[in-house]
C-alpha cells in the first residue's frame, strides 16, 4: 500500500461542515472551532494563515491549506491585521467587521472586490486516524497547480446548492480534498513528509513496514522480520534506522500504540481486547506502553475532556 493510502485507509468524513465566507479588507479571524482538521481554499483573492507559533503562510486562489486542530491560528487579509473576532464551533461564520451574515452556508454575497474563503472541517476526531494527525505538519499549503481534485469552483457550487445527497457529496469532497493535498505533499521532494512514508518506497524497509502494518499482533523481532524480507538482522536494523529514523522495534511499538489509540476512540472493545489485537499480552502491558509513549492511560485517551466543543 502506498503512503497516502496507509494514512487515509480509514478516513471518512461524516457531516462535514463547509462554509463560504465573503470578506472585505481589513479582516482577520482567530479560528477556535476546535475541529481536529480544517481544510481551506481561496475562491477569490488571498489569505494569510498566521499560526501562534510559526511563520505566516500565504494562501492564494485555488491553493489548499490543511491545518491541524491543535494549532491556534488567525486567518487574515494581512499578517499584521488584528483579529476582530474569535470563531468558535457555534459561530463558524458569524457577523463581524468585514464578514457578512450567514445565508445558506455562505457568509455574504461575492463581488469583484471581496475575498472569498471556502473552508471545510472534519468535525469528529474519530474520522481521522491518530497516525494521520501525528504525521501532518501544523500548517500544510499545497499550490493550486498541484491539487486539481476537486476544483475550488466545483466545491463552491456544491456548497451553495441543496440537492438530494448534498451532505454525502460534501463529505466525499472533503475526503478527496485531503487525499489530493497529501498526494501532492508526498510527491514534492522538498516536502517534510514523515520518514516512514518515504521509506515505504525502499524495497527492504518498505516490505518490513508493510509486514508490521498488516500484522501488528504478530510477535515480531528484528530477526524474524529480517528473515521475511531476505536480509541479515544487522542489515535490516541498519537500513531501517537510516530510512525511518528509529529502530524496527521502536517503530513497531509506536505503530501498535497508534492503532490502539484509534481503537480506543472508535470502538467499544475492552482495553484487554485492544491490547491483544495490537500485540500486547494484556491490558496492563498495553497501559504501561501507552503511558510511556503517550503520557496518558488508555482509559483517559478513550474518555478525554470535551475540549473542542466546550468553546
Amino acid at each position: 500500500m502506498d503512503a497516502v493510502s496507509e494514512l487515509l485507509a480509514d478516513v471518512r468524513a461524516r457531516g462535514a461542515v463547509f462554509r463560504r465566507a465573503v470578506m472585505r479588507p481589513p479582516w482577520a479571524l482567530r479560528m477556535a472551532s476546535g475541529a481536529p482538521l480544517t481544510l481551506a481554499t481561496m475562491l477569490r483573492g488571498h489569505a494569510w494563515i498566521v499560526p501562534d507559533a510559526g511563520e505566516p503562510v500565504l494562501v492564494r486562489a485555488g491553493d489548499v491549506a490543511v491545518v491541524r486542530g491543535d494549532v491556534p491560528y488567525v486567518v487574515a487579509d494581512d499578517p499584521a491585521t488584528t483579529p476582530t473576532l474569535e470563531v468558535t464551533s457555534s459561530d463558524f461564520c458569524p457577523t463581524a467587521v468585514g464578514v457578512e451574515s450567514v445565508r445558506d452556508r455562505t457568509c455574504g454575497t461575492p463581488d469583484d472586490q471581496a475575498a472569498v474563503l471556502l473552508s471545510g472541517a472534519f468535525e469528529r476526531r474519530g474520522e481521522l486516524s491518530e497516525r494521520l494527525l501525528r504525521s501532518l505538519p501544523p500548517v500544510l499549503v499545497v499550490s493550486a497547480a498541484d491539487t486539481a481534485y476537486p476544483s475550488a469552483e466545483v466545491l463552491a457550487e456544491e456548497v451553495a446548492r441543496d440537492r438530494p445527497g448534498h451532505q454525502l457529496v460534501l463529505d466525499r469532497m472533503l475526503d478527496l480534498m485531503l487525499v489530493s493535498a497529501l498526494r501532492s505533499w508526498f510527491d514534492n521532494p522538498a516536502a517534510d513528509a514523515p520518514a516512514w512514508c518515504r521509506a515505504l518506497e525502499e524495497p527492504v524497509v518498505g516490505e518490513a513496514l508493510r509486514l508490521m502494518h498488516d500484522a501488528p499482533a504478530h510477535p515480531w523481532t528484528v530477526a524474524n522480520l529480517a528473515a521475511e524480507v531476505g536480509v541479515s538482522r544487522a542489515a535490516l536494523a541498519r537500513r531501517f534506522t537510516a530510512s525511518v529514523g528509529e529502530s524496527p522495534m521502536a517503530y513497531l511499538a509506536n505503530w501498535r500504540i497508534a492503532l490502539a489509540a484509534d481503537m480506543l476512540r472508535e470502538t467499544d472493545h475492552t482495553v484487554g481486547t485492544i491490547a491483544r489485537k495490537v500485540g500486547y499480552a494484556n491490558a496492563f502491558a498495553l497501559s504501561v506502553a501507552f503511558k510511556r509513549l503517550r503520557g496518558t492511560r488508555p482509559s483517559d485517551h478513550r474518555n478525554p475532556e470535551p475540549a473542542w466543543r466546550a468553546s
